[in-house]
């Protein structure tokens, strides 16, 4: 992709990918003057859930079904500036075992990068999105969206999030566990409630503690609920009553197989899952007590641009999450400033030679802000616990991606160089990343004895991947030429050339 827009100076054009269990969704928008305007708005039912086997592998066809779908949104995409376009896959992309290949050939398709996000953070995303479209209602709301492998369920005021989950429960991956015979019953439909309400048994006692004002249901079987009611006159589309809600699950139970689902309101590639997504809201209503609840049309996809709008600000939401680690494990403020510093001032000086931008500046400052915290462990092999506090955290605004990257950054920041870990990251960062690693490798050690001032008056030169280090005099020369020395020695062994002179 050109990284290019096709848009005015004053506009940015915006896009998201949402490549969901159950439907992979487009949006494309223009953000001016503090609003967005929508340019594109599509959907398409993939079902990729229904598409694992007996293995948790994607069949072929599932396969073929995401990639055709992705052929006809990328024309929509193509003069999107890469930084302002994201692509997120959800439960079934987390849970396939070959999820990769998959992912490899649709990024080479669609030329750009697909990140794979975390229940919680697909819970916060969703949460963005229907707290934007609601933002004239003000009070506590809880925000409930059913998908086609897990449902999430968020608590929240104005636009802050105040508890995140997600739960493996979903419309295709319920339709499989408990109607895969096409039967539809009253034992089969109350196996799948009852199956619902002991996943919700794990957040019911939190959630009502915490209390809302306003039930708000959001994405694909909770519009067709709405949907399905109000053609038969049982409510506005927009609202979902008890009563009315209890007499469509009877109606399901009514038609006696999956195949015969039919219903005004309701589209027809909607009609197999839509048995299990009802049972599902069933037990929600159930479990919280809930009266009615209203349809709004803001979800996932909505909250990845506004969240895209946000990024790289002092709103970045990731700003914040590293900022709760640094707190959470004690680290030394002043000497990881000091170790940015310095990496800043590095990074400057190969940064245009090295084709390294903006986001992998920020990734760079996460690491040297962050590259301590295993010690909050042990001091024994700090890099190393360091990283693995990073990637298996939930860190609010990462992508799995992201942190694994990130995580690789503060595991490399010292002793041998993290090969393996490297090779674990997606091929086309892989340069990128070996680069940040050795200019955080450089600031660490410069800040090794720990002076009250970050070492700055350096010179750092590349001719390739060969660095270059000119230093002068300085108080602790002698610790310096024996970092120096051991450090050129791990680049060697890991293929990399390292030089200086003092």
């Amino acid at each position: 992709m050109s990284g290019k827009s096709t848009a005015t100076d004053a506009t940015r054009r915006l896009a998201a990918i949402d490549l969901g269990s159950n439907s992979f969704h487009l949006l494309v928008a223009n953000y001016q003057d503090s609003q967005l305007q929508v340019v594109a708005k599509m959907g398409e039912k993939v079902q990729l859930a229904a598409g694992l086997d007996d293995q948790e592998n994607f069949t072929d066809a599932a396969m073929d079904r995401a990639l055709a779908c992705l052929e006809r949104f990328a024309p929509f995409v193509a003069g999107v500036a890469a930084a302002d376009l994201r692509i997120v896959g959800t439960n079934a992309l987390r849970s396939a075992r070959n999820a990769r290949a998959l992912i490899d050939r649709a990024e080479a398709l669609i030329g750009h990068p697909i990140e794979i996000i975390g229940g919680r953070e697909e819970a916060r995303l969703i949460y963005l999105g229907a707290a934007h479209a609601l933002a004239e209602v003000h009070g506590r709301r809880l925000i409930v969206d059913i998908g086609g492998g897990s449902t999430e369920f968020i608590i929240g005021e104005d636009f802050e999030p105040q508890a995140l989950e997600s739960l493996h429960m979903g419309c295709v991956a319920y339709t499989g566990a408990f109607f895969a015979s096409g039967e539809l019953s009253e034992k089969r439909f109350r196996r799948a409630e009852m199956a619902a309400l002991s996943e919700l048994a794990n957040i019911q006692r939190q959630y009502c503690r915490l209390g809302w004002q306003d039930p708000i249901g959001s994405s694909g079987t909770i519009k067709a609920v709405a949907a399905v009611l109000g053609a038969r006159g049982d409510g506005d589309a927009t609202l979902i009553e008890r009563d009315a809600l209890m007499k469509l699950r009877k109606r399901l139970i009514g038609f006696g197989q999956l195949d015969k689902v039919a219903m005004e309101g309701l589209k027809e590639d909607r009609a197999r899952v839509f048995p299990a997504g009802v049972a599902i809201l069933c037990a929600v209503f159930e479990a919280f007590d809930l009266q009615r609840m209203r349809y709004s049309d803001g979800a996932l996809r909505e909250g990845v641009l506004f969240d895209l709008i946000g990024r790289s600000t002092p709103e970045d939401s990731r700003r914040h999450s590293v900022e709760l680690l640094m707190r959470r494990y004690s680290v030394e403020a002043s000497h990881a400033d000091h170790v940015m510093e310095t990496a800043m001032v590095a990074f400057d000086q190969v940064s245009e030679a090295w084709a390294l931008g903006e986001e992998q500046r920020l990734f760079l400052i996460w690491a040297a802000q962050l590259h301590e915290i295993g010690l909050a462990i042990s001091h024994s092999q700090f890099h190393r616990h360091g990283a693995y506090l990073i990637e298996y955290s939930d860190l609010t605004g990462f992508s799995r991606p992201e942190q694994q990257a990130l995580a690789f950054l503060v595991r490399a920041h010292r002793r041998k160089f993290a090969h393996k870990e490297l090779e674990a990251l997606p091929s086309a960062i892989q340069p990128a990343y070996c680069r940040l690693a050795r200019l955080l490798r450089l600031a660490v050690m410069l800040n090794h004895p720990r002076p009250e001032q970050a070492p700055v008056d350096f010179q750092l030169a590349c001719k390739g991947d060969d660095l270059h280090l000119s230093l002068p005099e300085i108080s602790f020369q002698a610790l310096l030429l024996n970092d120096l020395e051991q450090e050129a020695e791990y680049q060697k062994a890991a293929g990399l050339t390292l030089t200086y002179d003092v």
